[in-house]
């Protein structure tokens, strides 16, 4: 697929110095997105498209440690080489995308996906797989640039001329539809700035079926 490609090339440049050139965006969306989890991640926990590792390494270093079973999911061999810097050896990382996650059914008890959510040209596939391997009770956490913001409709609109790997950005209305179309639960979403221009929003789905 040529978008596909497009987010290869774009990622396999970026890698090097991704985590120095974005560090405090990259950092505000792991603090909104750790703020509006909710209660502590239990059991196992996966990282749709964890770039670098960011938001696992935040999850690792948690005090005290969370014992939970960590994985991170990214298209990027280059992003998971960093973000395997970083991380302790019993972290699970795969090469993947979000529409084909390679994991069973009900497999995790928190899926995650922080800034992702505006490179995915297929949402609802990306939504429906993730839903597929969280388990009954479990809660599915959205964190993506919000396109209510004056700063990421401007970007959005850029970015959609002249970047390929790029696909689009929502506002908070459009992404809440799109999660109560995927009819597992409740939804929850916050929008919230991050810097006086730029704003980001949070999905909360708690999926049905067992305890949280």
């Amino acid at each position: 697929m040529p978008g596909r490609q497009a987010i290869l090339r774009e990622y396999a440049r970026l890698a090097p110095g991704y985590d120095r050139r974005w560090s405090s965006y990259i950092q505000a969306g792991v603090r909104g997105t750790l703020a509006r989890l909710g209660a502590r991640p239990a059991g196992a926990v996966l990282d749709v498209g964890g770039g670098t590792g960011a938001l696992l390494a935040a999850l690792a270093q948690s005090e005290p440690p969370l014992g939970v079973r960590l994985a991170g999911l990214d298209p990027s061999p280059e992003m998971l080489a960093v973000a395997r810097s970083k991380l302790a050896p019993a972290v699970e990382l795969r090469v993947g995308w979000a529409e084909e996650i390679p994991y069973g059914d009900a497999t995790f008890d928190v899926v995650v996906s922080c800034s992702v959510f505006h490179y995915l040209r297929r949402p609802m596939a990306a939504l429906g797989e993730m839903a597929r391997v969280l388990a009954p009770g479990g809660r599915l956490v959205i964190t993506d640039w919000c396109d209510d913001y004056l700063a990421c409709h401007i970007c959005d609109y850029v970015l959609r001329l002249f970047n390929r790997a790029y696909y689009r950005a929502y506002r908070e209305r459009e992404c809440r539809v799109l999660l109560e179309a995927l009819g597992i639960g409740p939804v929850r979403t916050d929008r919230y700035k991050i810097s006086w221009l730029w704003g980001l929003m949070t999905a909360v789905v708690q999926k049905r079926g067992g305890a949280a």
